[in-house]
């Protein structure tokens, strides 16, 4: 692919680009490869610091998600009577519906306005929301609460791993989306340890919903310091901005080197510019589904999510005091604590090998541990007598309600360090010029998915049972296996410009791992002649 030269200097502390035009876009293989080297270099701090304050909008979903497990043991009568179960589905599954349509809205403005605008929409919205639950005297007023912080969380869960995605650099991608997901696990520990602390607090619940405002006050404080993402910025041809973006992300690149890498960049947007012009929205989202490639990327990103979601995880960060209290222990926020802290540190160990051993490996070596230690939770859960309106036939906490905590420990250790994390990188799938609507769409498969689960767990765990419903979990995790071995491609180490020429060739398992050995050999023979 042929690129136009450049004269020009760099003067003080600004790059001069040129502009790439889309009469200078052709079609090849190169896919301008050779301007790309900057990416060989070692990155900043820089970098790191940007990925790790906008990871503060994990805590957004992470302590939605962990709180409200504690909230429904305490809510007692203070919004005006004892909730039924259908009434606790709701005020849970309302987040999840509203943060669907937080992660549309943000989809279709993160384009026009940029990846921080929708960020700071959501930071507002949750704060917002932390506000009316707090005050909440009624069901209403709660399920409103609710719906609004399901606003901002829709809007910030999808927003923040696309951002991240952007700013950082190829090789380090994986661990810099992995701050995201961090947060999100952090969040669901903290709101458990704070659960916990005000459990004995006459009204404690509203201590714990208003708390929540506290990640969106940070990151709203913290944001201003954050740039725009290099790809944003030459997108509204702010090519000077992004050399400077670019030149803090890469502080060990050459002038030479920064100028080619907006340069590489720059040819993508024009090429996604050239296909958006005068299009709208509506015909910008067809392209996920009428061009075979983006399908492909689609089904294979937001498939992974869905199973992430359907396979019983979110029943246990919803429900798992709730589930811990129906098979006898006394301090169910407690033992939620422990699920929640596991989730943490095997979220730490996905953080730590994801660059190294791949998105594609690390899935498929622990979805089969989750399908398994579910079917072992099912078999415990049919020695525990529990009635249709879950509850406890006995007081005596026996050897299976031990062999369900230890189950699900296990469980939370295989999914994150798994697919709990790497679900969320899939954004990497999507070209430049539907990057913000794929990842919508990801984000609405995420919530889309927690609304099933939310809204019918316990009422599923009464009609089929404990067993059945985890059963069920443990067959969809099955079934996850082996999509994830034919359909969803290794990316690591690929830059996003790469990644388009993956979904090319059909599902790009076999196309991928070819692509990354051609990178690898060519990067040793330039080891070796320098």
């Amino acid at each position: 692919m042929d690129i136009p030269s450049e004269n020009e200097e760099p003067k003080g502390n600004t790059l001069h680009v040129e502009k790439v035009s889309t009469s200078s876009i052709e079609q090849g293989s190169g896919h301008f490869e050779d301007l790309d080297s900057i990416e060989q270099t070692n990155a900043g701090r820089y970098a790191w610091l940007v990925a790790a304050t906008a990871g503060v909008g994990g805590l957004l979903f992470g302590y939605d998600t962990g709180i409200i497990s504690a909230v429904l043991v305490y809510l007692n009568n203070d919004l005006g009577k004892v909730l039924n179960a259908s009434e606790k589905e709701l005020i849970t599954s309302i987040t999840s519906g509203g943060a669907f349509i937080g992660a549309i809205a943000a989809g279709l403005t993160a384009d026009r306005y940029g990846r921080k605008g929708p960020i700071y929409m959501g930071c507002l919205l949750f704060i917002i929301g932390a506000v009316l639950q707090a005050a909440a005297y009624s069901l209403a007023q709660m399920t409103v609460g609710r719906l609004v912080v399901g606003f901002g969380v829709g809007s910030a869960a999808m927003v923040v791993p696309l951002y991240i995605a952007e700013v950082a650099p190829a090789k380090h991608r994986g661990k810099m989306i992995g701050l995201d997901n961090m947060s999100i696990t952090g969040g669901q520990l903290i709101s458990y340890g704070i659960g916990a602390a005000f459990a004995n607090v006459n009204h404690g619940w509203r201590g714990m919903v208003a708390l929540g405002a506290v990640p969106a006050i940070t990151l709203c404080c913290l944001l201003p310091f954050c740039p725009e993402s290099p790809r944003q910025l030459i997108y509204h041809d702010k090519h000077d901005e992004a050399a400077v973006v670019i030149r803090k992300i890469f502080p060990q690149g050459t002038p030479e080197q920064v100028q080619q890498k907006v340069r590489h960049i720059a040819g993508h947007v024009a090429e996604a510019k050239a296909l958006k012009d005068g299009k709208g929205n509506i015909w910008l989202l067809k392209q996920l589904y009428v061009v075979p490639g983006n399908l492909r990327a689609l089904i294979s990103a937001c498939g992974l999510m869905a199973i992430s979601q359907l396979g019983g995880f979110n029943s246990l960060m919803y429900y798992s005091s709730t589930i811990f209290a129906v098979v006898g222990f006394n301090s169910p926020v407690a033992v939620g604590t422990v699920i929640a802290a596991t989730n943490f540190i095997f979220t730490w160990v996905n953080f730590m090998v994801i660059d190294r051993v791949g998105r594609r490996r690390m899935s498929l070596c622990t979805i089969w541990g989750m399908a398994l230690f579910l079917i072992i939770a099912a078999v415990a859960f049919h020695w525990i007598p529990i009635n249709h309106d879950l509850t406890l036939q006995t007081t005596q906490i026996g050897w299976p309600a031990y062999v369900v905590l230890v189950s699900m420990i296990i469980y939370v250790m295989f999914y994150s360090s798994g697919i709990g994390n790497t679900a969320w990188l899939s954004s990497e799938f999507f070209p430049m010029e539907i990057r913000a609507y794929g990842t919508m769409m990801l984000t609405c498969s995420c919530w889309g998915s927690n609304i099933i689960v939310s809204s019918t767990f316990l009422t599923q765990m009464g009609n089929t049972t404990p067993s059945g419903a985890f059963g069920f979990y443990a067959a969809i995790c099955f079934c996850g296996w082996i999509a994830v071995y034919f359909c969803y491609p290794e990316v690591k180490g690929l830059t996003l410009e790469d990644i388009r020429q993956v979904f090319e060739h059909g599902f790009g398992v076999q196309y991928a791992r070819s692509l990354q050995k051609h990178r690898k050999r060519k990067h040793q023979l330039e080891n070796t002649r320098a």
